[in-house]
């Protein structure tokens, strides 16, 4: 049970009216005319328009370093799935705003929150797809340095890269490590760092088995350096809290949707990868999706004569489908989601889900597993692993020894951004910090460029003038 008493008068819009306003680093925003002319600009392309979001283009989704321009990336999929969590927030404002006869708030304000979270619902995934993440994981858990250089860390510290998380590494992106001179990092809206984190604990958590299982808790949000910050944003829109002795908090609602824009589109999507790609046959494809669209008017498919065509406009008409499937069920559980009592996936309880589950099940025999997919992710542990092992090394020996320090730390810690260090380009003091911004760095590489170090570190290619 939530600790924080629900108000009595408690109803979504809260979330979106009057606690919003509040944006990190800009504290004295109050209007909603500014807040909106601030939040619109926050999903505009100039705004994004950043390092960290143009790097995605060269950060994989499914298939690593894939030789065909057609195979989407990260950047491609986050625009796909901020496209969709646009028409999810603008749909169910719209039905909220008439359920509860609100005046003063139009429904693009829902939309514009979850198109900015879902934009940004990647930003923080190392380079080489999911096995970047459990590289980082493994590193700590099964090298022996790293398993001596956690030692001295806190149980929460600990778990930071035990269970290096790239939802937390993303609210880490958005508050603090993009645009680091301003207070606030990105300094998007309370409400929208809050629908961002579909996980609002920290990485060590003990608690009731009921709240362990929850689908919020099956990951973690925010790093032990970042918890303070989280806190103030959980603060500001009043998300209920679950545990008094730890970082824990139920999600934001509109966090719901957000998930939900990136299920239906990774799913659906992916897919379709599967099949331009040759894994998935056109007949299959064409079947799931057409038992998918039962009941929906679908003349215009017979008209169609490519097959890739026909696979274009049934991923479009299921994507649309799935989409107001996915909002009748947020209406209907607004209460229980307001109460923090409602805690699955949006689309595990939609008509389709069955469908959703099908599709899913394919792609993982199909199309994750495909040769190629699985050569380049496996190498994945090796470069990322071996990256985390040169720079912590040389940080811990500069730290310790100073000019006593190896010649090939010293040159190794000049290949760090300032960024990644402590004052005058010297590593931080605390073992804690000097790991959290080495992962930093190393998780916000490209596949190309961690790559390429890699290589060149190694001595498998040498840097040419």
């Amino acid at each position: 049970m939530c600790i924080k008493p629900l108000r009595e008068t408690l109803c979504l819009v809260e979330w979106i009216g009057i606690n919003c306003f509040h944006i990190k680093g800009l504290e004295n925003l109050k209007s909603r005319k500014a807040w909106i002319a601030h939040i619109s600009r926050g999903t505009s392309t100039e705004s994004y328009s950043h390092r960290r979001f143009e790097d995605l283009q060269d950060k994989t989704q499914v298939y690593p370093l894939a030789e065909s321009d057609y195979v989407r990336t990260r950047l491609t999929h986050s625009l796909e799935v901020s496209c969709v969590g646009r028409s999810l927030g603008s749909i169910v404002g719209k039905r909220i705003i008439e359920r509860h006869q609100l005046q003063n708030i139009d429904y693009s304000e829902f939309g514009s929150i979850i198109a900015s979270a879902c934009l940004a619902h990647d930003i923080g995934n190392p380079p080489l797809g999911h096995s970047g993440e459990e590289a980082i994981q493994n590193w700590f858990m099964d090298s022996d340095i790293g398993k001596e250089i956690i030692k001295v860390l806190t149980d929460t510290e600990r778990g930071d890269f035990l269970k290096f998380e790239g939802n937390a590494q993303g609210f880490r992106v958005l508050s603090r490590l993009q645009s680091p001179d301003n207070t606030g990092g990105m300094q998007l809206t309370c409400a929208t760092l809050a629908a961002y984190t579909k996980y609002p604990r920290e990485s060590f958590v003990e608690g009731r088995a009921e709240d362990l299982k929850r689908k919020s808790a099956k990951k973690f949000g925010f790093f032990q350096d970042d918890k303070q910050l989280f806190a103030e944003v959980a603060d500001e829109v009043g998300l209920l809290q679950i545990h008094n002795d730890h970082a824990w908090w139920c999600r934001h609602p509109l966090a719901f949707l957000v998930e939900a824009a990136d299920d239906i589109t990774y799913t659906i999507i992916d897919f379709e990868d599967g099949y331009r790609l040759g894994h998935i046959s056109f007949q299959e494809v064409s079947d799931i999706l057409i038992e998918l669209l039962k009941g929906e008017n679908l003349e215009s498919y017979q008209t169609i004569q490519a097959e890739k065509e026909k696979v274009e406009y049934l991923r479009a008409k299921s994507i649309n489908k799935l989409i107001l499937e996915v909002c009748d069920i947020f209406c209907e559980h607004e209460d229980r989601i307001l109460l923090g009592e409602y805690d699955n996936a949006l689309t595990k309880d939609i008509p389709s889900a069955a469908n959703l589950d099908r599709i899913v099940s394919i792609s993982k025999k199909k199309a994750y597993c495909a040769r190629n997919v699985l050569e380049i992710e496996a190498a994945g542990f090796q470069v990322l692993g071996e990256l985390i092992r040169y720079f912590i090394t040389s940080v811990n020996d500069v730290a310790k020894n100073a000019e006593r320090a190896l010649p090939r730390s010293k040159k190794l810690i000049e290949l760090i951004p300032e960024q990644y260090l402590g004052n005058d380009r010297k590593p931080d003091n605390d073992q804690y910090s000097r790991l959290i911004k080495i992962t930093d760095f190393v998780s916000g590489m490209t596949d190309t460029f961690a790559v390429s170090l890699y290589k060149k570190l190694s001595g498998i290619s040498l840097p040419r003038g």
